[in-house]
């Protein structure tokens, strides 16, 4: 693997920690003995030019420094590359940094973890989920967890979690389960009243809630977790179970293993690694052994 590496930097991650991350994370990686180049887009979509610009050229790894959004737009470059992949998780959430075991919120012990996993080639080939051309680590979610992601995204005020918190509850106001159409693999289709319904490569979204507890990285199928048709007292209920995975064992809630998904449903939109991906209906497929990463 050639020493010249490429550090992918999402400087307004976690509050302005990406920018402050990027030199620590560099730093490590050049004591290690590496050549670090610097890629910081002007806008998303100039980001990933550069970044898929950088895998064209042979760079030796794609390191994403930011949060799990930066996370997703960095395997849009590497998904089905051999050029690995290292996180420096400094972002909100740092989902697909937890599950491959990577240090959090610490850009230099990040940055020595990585150094260490390139030069050792102590790297994994892990899943991706595919919907259309847009891959994702960790879970695809729809129902009542987007809509808390479309109502914080369109809050300006206050920034951070707490955004999502407060949204979480104006949502539980209005709340009412969706008529789902849901098909998994070549079964027949279900026709069913949800609350929610998560598609997880990984096992966790919003920085540590296990919605697909089970999932596995490396094992070819998703982890569906579904949210039944259940009232506002009922959810209460249920929701804070899902940061330790016993959410899973409510009557309401039913859990499937697939390769391919596919969801329809009026009104919804679904977010995969935190990012829109658009409205229902999708499709979703999981790609075995998609990408390359470096793992602690």
């Amino acid at each position: 693997m050639t020493s010249e590496i490429t550090l992918f930097v999402n400087p307004t991650a976690g509050r302005g920690r990406g920018a402050h991350a990027a030199q620590p994370a560099a730093s490590a990686l050049r004591a290690a003995g590496f050549s670090v180049r610097t890629v910081v887009g002007e806008n998303a979509e100039d980001a990933l030019t550069r970044a898929c610009a950088a895998v064209a050229e042979g760079t030796g790894a794609l390191i994403a420094v930011g949060g799990d959004g930066m996370a997703n737009l960095a395997l849009q470059a590497v998904a089905g590359t051999r050029t690995p992949l290292g996180l420096v998780a400094v972002g909100t959430g740092n989902d697909f940094a937890r599950a491959l075991g990577l240090p959090v919120r610490d850009p230099a012990a990040a940055g020595r973890v990585i150094a260490e996993a390139l030069k050792t080639e102590r790297l994994r080939d892990v899943d991706l989920g595919r919907v259309g051309g847009r891959w994702f680590g960790t879970v695809l979610a729809s129902g009542f967890d987007s809509r808390v992601n479309d109502r914080g995204n369109r809050m300006r005020w206050p920034v951070g979690r707490i955004k999502y918190d407060l949204a979480m509850l104006a949502e539980l106001a209005a709340f009412k389960p969706v008529p789902y159409r849901i098909t998994l693999d070549d079964g027949e289709a279900r026709e069913i009243e949800a609350t929610l319904v998560a598609v997880g490569n990984g096992s966790s979204y919003g920085g540590g809630m296990r919605i697909c507890a089970g999932a596995e990285l490396d094992d070819g199928l998703f982890d569906v977790t579904v949210v039944g048709n259940c009232g506002r007292t009922t959810l209460l209920k249920v929701f804070p179970k899902v940061y330790r995975g016993t959410h899973l064992d409510h009557p309401k809630v039913t859990a499937y293993r697939a390769a391919r998904v596919e969801l329809a449903a009026d009104g919804v939109t679904g977010y995969a690694d935190g990012e829109p991906l658009g409205p229902l209906p999708l499709t979703a497929e999981c790609v075995r052994g998609a990408v390359r990463v470096a793992i602690a």
